[in-house]
């Protein structure tokens, strides 16, 4: 036997040449590791698999519970655990901020569950989910004015919230729907009222004065019902129609006679020097009487 053949002859050969047998083997180590890991869950029972989602869950790691709800399910494909492993996936991807994932689940549910006992749950949260999408991280940090953004995702979350009255008004999540549904009536209140003191700020009187009764026509009961009322009273001076104008001022005194319109103040824009500061965040007439 040559020397080159025996065992201890690798100490011989040239230390490039072992680093890289050595590295090789570590990384196979830790591939097999991983896939270990990865594989873990095959072949587990249902119970353990939704206890080990479940526990992800109370410790708040949503990406972990998702990922095992999602194993859950590709195993039992069937089931009361399956079921509520899609609902409780649903629940972890809300929880996470992936709320357009969120939505799909639920639509997926939905359509596979149409009257499921829970249904009620996921159209309250599908409505939850549609109310935090396109609520970024710079539009909390610079106060955006969720009114004045796409208002079509707050309408579908409307239009969850009040699936969930309106099929199932017994239902736990009833009450806090509607309560959910005046916030974004508010909201889209708010929208049109901006829109409104633009026209006015303008003298587009008509135009104002149409906003403003589109507002107290669309969202009766608003917090900005008062404020319609008055936009119209100063729609009508400046189309110089003091008939109307008198009957909207009386009810502005009737419903609000502390109102700031009625003493000159109002409506009080912002000064166009605050455009040019871009740390002001935005503002409108409205922001003065809600300070």
């Amino acid at each position: 036997m040559t020397p080159s053949s025996t065992p201890g002859s690798l100490l011989s050969r040239p230390l490039p040449r072992i680093a890289a047998l050595l590295v090789m083997a570590a990384l196979l180590a830790t591939g097999c590791s991983r896939f270990k890991d990865k594989d873990s869950d095959e072949g587990q029972p249902v119970e353990a698999l939704y206890e080990k989602a479940s526990k992800s869950m109370r410790n708040g790691n949503w990406a972990s519970a998702e990922t095992t709800f999602k194993r859950l399910v590709a195993q039992y494909p069937y089931g009361p655990y399956t079921e509520q492993a899609l609902i409780e996936t649903a629940y972890a991807q809300y929880k996470a901020g992936k709320h357009d994932d969120a939505v799909s689940s639920i639509d997926r549910f939905l359509r596979t569950y149409p009257t499921h006992r829970n249904a009620a749950y996921m159209y309250y949260l599908r409505g939850l989910a549609n109310s935090s999408r396109d609520a970024v991280f710079l539009q909390r940090v610079w106060r955006l004015d969720a009114s004045r953004r796409d208002l079509d995702t707050p309408r579908q979350a409307y239009n969850d919230f009040r699936l969930v009255v309106e099929r199932y008004p017994n239902s736990r999540y009833a009450a806090d729907a509607q309560a959910r549904m005046n916030d974004l009536r508010d909201t889209f209140a708010r929208h049109e009222m901006d829109v409104a003191l633009y026209y006015l700020r303008r003298t587009a009187y008509v135009a104002a004065a149409n906003r403003a009764t589109a507002l107290m026509e669309t969202y009766p009961g608003s917090k900005y019902q008062n404020d319609a009322v008055a936009t119209l009273v100063a729609a009508y001076e400046g189309l110089g129609n003091e008939a109307l104008a008198s009957s909207a001022r009386a009810t502005l005194q009737q419903q609000a006679p502390d109102h700031p319109y009625l003493t000159g103040d109002w409506p009080d824009y912002p000064s166009d020097w605050r455009k040019l500061n871009p740390f002001a965040g935005e503002k409108s007439a409205l922001d003065n009487m809600e300070d």
